[in-house]
C-alpha cells in the first residue's frame, strides 16, 4: 500500500465525509470506463499534491458513472510507486480517496455536482478536476490548478494547453470567439475540462438549479466557465503544456458534440443577457506557468467529407435555413458550395454571421431547438474545411492568428447582436 495513501473501502460517500471532517484541497476525478489511463492520472495527482502541497489534507474524489470495466478498483489501487523516486519532501498528511458513484442524469455534469458536494461538506480552500483519460498530466498540474487559489486569491483558474491547430475545433470557431465577445475575457480554453476553482465558486454552483437539464449530461465545463464570468469571479489561466487525448476527425467524431456544447452556450445567452449586454470590449485574464512549444499529436482532417456534408445540407435543408438566416447568407452559401475545394471558403465574416443568427433564432424559439442546432452541423463542418484549406501551410503560431483574428470578427458584430436581441425581445414584450 502507498504510505502517502489512506484509501476508503466499503464506506460511503457520508462515512467518508464524516470520517475525514475537513481537508484543505480536493482534487476531484470524473470516470466512466476509464481503467487504462486512470492510474496515471492519480499517480500524477497524488505526486502532485505531495510535492507541491505537502502539509495540506487533501482528498481525491473519484466520481463514477457505473463503471463496467473495473476504473473504481484501478483508482484504489494506484500508488505512487516508490515516493522516494518523485518528492523532495515526504507529506506530511495522507491522501484520503473517496471513490463514490454519483447519481443522477447519466452524464459529466452530474459527476461534477458529486464532487462540488463533498467539496462544499469538506469546507475545502481549494479544488480542482482533471479528465480521466489524459495522458499528458503532469504533477505540475496540481500547483499550476490550486496555487492561483490558494495563494493569489483568484476564484476560477482556466486551462491553457497546446493543442495541434485542428484539435479543439469547436473551441476554435465557435466557444472562444463567442465567449470572449460576450463576458469580456479572453479565457481561450474555456471548454478545456481541467478547471481549478475556490469554495466561493463551489457555493455559487451548487445554488443554481440545473442538475435535472441538460447542463448534468454535457455542457458542464462551459457552465462552470460561463458562471465564473457572469459573476465576476477572479478568473485566470494556467499553461498546463500540451493535452494528449484521443483526437479524432472534427468531421466524423464532433458533430453531437458541437450541438451539445453549442446549446449550451446558447441557453446560457438567455440567462445572463442582463450581463453580457454591457459588455463593449474584451481583455486579457492573467496567466500563470510558463508557456513554451510542446509536441502535439496530429489530427486526421477528411476536407472532401466535410465539403459533401455541407453540400447535402443545402439541398436538403435550405428551407429550413431559411426560418434562420438571411436571404444575403444563404446566397452566400449557395456560392460557395458551387465552389470547387480549392476554392471555398466560410470567411470569418459569413460564419460571425451564421452564428449570430443562429444564437437569435434559438432565444426567440423560431423552431424546435434540438432541430435547429442539429442543422447547424453541416455549417459548422463547412467552416472547419475552409479553416483547414486556409490554414494547410501554416505554423501553429500562425493558425493561432487566424483564430484571433476570427475572435475580433466577431466582437466587432456584437453590436448587431446585441441590437437584434433586445429588438426582439421588446416586440415580443408588446405583443
Amino acid at each position: 500500500m502507498d504510505p502517502h495513501s489512506s484509501e476508503q473501502s466499503a464506506e460511503s460517500k457520508e462515512e467518508a465525509i464524516a470520517r475525514i471532517g475537513a481537508a484543505d484541497i480536493l482534487i476531484g476525478i470524473p470516470s466512466y470506463n476509464n481503467s487504462k489511463t486512470i492510474a496515471h492520472v492519480v499517480r500524477a495527482v497524488s505526486a502532485g499534491l505531495a510535492r507541491h502541497f505537502p502539509s495540506f489534507r487533501a482528498v481525491l474524489v473519484n466520481s463514477d458513472g457505473g463503471s463496467s470495466d473495473g476504473t473504481t478498483d484501478v483508482v484504489r489501487s494506484a500508488t505512487l510507486g516508490d515516493p522516494r523516486a518523485l518528492l523532495l519532501q515526504s507529506s506530511v498528511n495522507p491522501l484520503e480517496k473517496i471513490i463514490t458513484p454519483y447519481h443522477g442524469i447519466p452524464g459529466k455534469g452530474s459527476s461534477f455536482r458529486t464532487i462540488f458536494e463533498i467539496a462544499r461538506a469538506l469546507q475545502v480552500r481549494a479544488c480542482a478536476v482533471v479528465d480521466s483519460d489524459l495522458r499528458s498530466i503532469t504533477p505540475e498540474w496540481m500547483e499550476l490548478l490550486l496555487r492561483p487559489v490558494l495563494s493569489e486569491g483568484f476564484d476560477y483558474v482556466s486551462p491553457l494547453y497546446m493543442r495541434h491547430k485542428y484539435d479543439g475545433t469547436i473551441t476554435n470557431t465557435i466557444v472562444y470567439p463567442l465567449t470572449r465577445a460576450l463576458y469580456g475575457k479572453r479565457v481561450r480554453q474555456p471548454i478545456g475540462g481541467d478547471f481549478g476553482f475556490s469554495q466561493k465558486l463551489v457555493d455559487e454552483f451548487l445554488s443554481r438549479n440545473v442538475w435535472e437539464t441538460d447542463v448534468a449530461r454535457f455542457g458542464i465545463d462551459i457552465w462552470m466557465t460561463t458562471i465564473a464570468l457572469a459573476t465576476n469571479a477572479r478568473v485566470c489561466q494556467s499553461f498546463l503544456g500540451a493535452k494528449i487525448h484521443d483526437a479524432k476527425d472534427p468531421g466524423v467524431h464532433l458533430a453531437s458534440m458541437m450541438t451539445q456544447v453549442v446549446g449550451s452556450v446558447f441557453s446560457l445567452m438567455d440567462e445572463f443577457f442582463p450581463y453580457w449586454e454591457r459588455v463593449n470590449h474584451s481583455e486579457e485574464v492573467p496567466l500563470f506557468g510558463f508557456p513554451h512549444a510542446v509536441g502535439s499529436e496530429p489530427v486526421d482532417v477528411n476536407i472532401e467529407r466535410m465539403i459533401d456534408n455541407f453540400r447535402l445540407g443545402l439541398r436538403e435543408l435550405s428551407p429550413l435555413w431559411q426560418t434562420i438566416l438571411t436571404p444575403e447568407i444563404l446566397q452566400r452559401l449557395t456560392q460557395e458550395g458551387q465552389a470547387p475545394p480549392e476554392k471555398f471558403s466560410i470567411d470569418d465574416e459569413l460564419w460571425t454571421q451564421i452564428i449570430y443568427e443562429f444564437a437569435l433564432a434559438h432565444h426567440f424559439r423560431v423552431m424546435n431547438r434540438d432541430h435547429l442546432l442539429r442543422s447547424l452541423v453541416p455549417l459548422y463542418l463547412a467552416k472547419i474545411a475552409s479553416l483547414v484549406l486556409s490554414t494547410r501551410a501554416s505554423s501553429s503560431e500562425e493558425a493561432e492568428d487566424v483564430i484571433e483574428k476570427l475572435a475580433l470578427t466577431f466582437q466587432s458584430h456584437k453590436d448587431y447582436l446585441r441590437d437584434r436581441w433586445k429588438e426582439g425581445d421588446s416586440e415580443a414584450r408588446r405583443k
